[in-house]
């Protein structure tokens, strides 16, 4: 299976290399796919991510019943909030940043702050590629479909916030960062209840991220087209 998955990870590390090739997902209005792109990303949130994030809940009350950390009980979903809330709070720094010459060293910062979480972010998603929930070939099937299409999301947003930089620099660190975190889930299994709270950390940001990319009127997104990729892979979750 760890070899299995290594195909998968080399096919997320293309996908960060190679979508800045695809230039018709860089106009306004917004390309239609990326709009069934963000569909996918949110049906796979609500229909998979979210009751996964259910069982690890489960766990945590398994794990923290009767110990002092029993005030987390049930508040696993605080932990997915609060990845929501700092990925929205790196979102509005670059905003703000961008009001700032990008020769200055404020911006600077604040580009490699971004890198820097979107780096863990990555990790994270090579990981469960191979310490995650997804045992079959549908499973891991559709867990590539879904983050595959996230990252083209991803990768246009963050090379709208930091041009050429993000081309030069960001995506190689990201696509590095997908095999680094594959490596560390072949040669190490984390805590059950550390992987719990960083999966919840995970699921809130991919909300955010997703949500970010398609709400915004300037991006004039195609609600047919989200619509149409939601119910559509909603579909297929079900039924698979």
């Amino acid at each position: 299976m760890e070899w299995y998955t290594l195909v998968y990870a080399l096919g997320f590390i293309f996908v960060h290399l190679y979508s800045k090739y695809l230039t018709f997902l860089h106009t306004i209005p917004r390309s239609k796919l990326l709009s069934i792109a963000g569909g996918i990303s949110v049906a796979y949130v609500f229909i998979h991510l979210l009751p996964e994030l259910n069982m690890h809940q489960q766990q945590i009350d398994d794990r923290l019943n009767d110990g002092w950390m029993n005030f987390l009980n049930h508040h696993i979903y605080i932990v997915a909030m609060a990845g929501l809330a700092s990925f929205y709070g790196l979102e509005r720094m670059v905003k703000v940043s961008k009001k700032i010459s990008k020769n200055s060293d404020e911006y600077a910062r604040v580009f490699w702050i971004h890198i820097i979480s979107f780096t863990i972010y990555n990790a994270l998603i090579g990981y469960l590629l191979v310490r995650g929930e997804n045992e079959g070939f549908f499973e891991m099937a559709l867990y590539f479909i879904a983050l595959s299409v996230h990252f083209l999301s991803n990768d246009n947003s963050l090379r709208e916030s930091h041009e050429h930089v993000y081309d030069h620099k960001g995506r190689w660190i990201l696509a590095g960062a997908i095999l680094f975190g594959w490596l560390i889930g072949v040669t190490v299994e984390v805590n059950e209840l550390i992987l719990s709270f960083l999966f919840a950390f995970l699921a809130g940001g991919i909300v955010l991220n997703v949500l970010k990319e398609e709400l915004p009127e300037e991006k004039e997104s195609h609600f047919g087209a989200f619509f149409l990729g939601s119910a559509a892979y909603s579909i297929i979750l079900i039924l698979l």
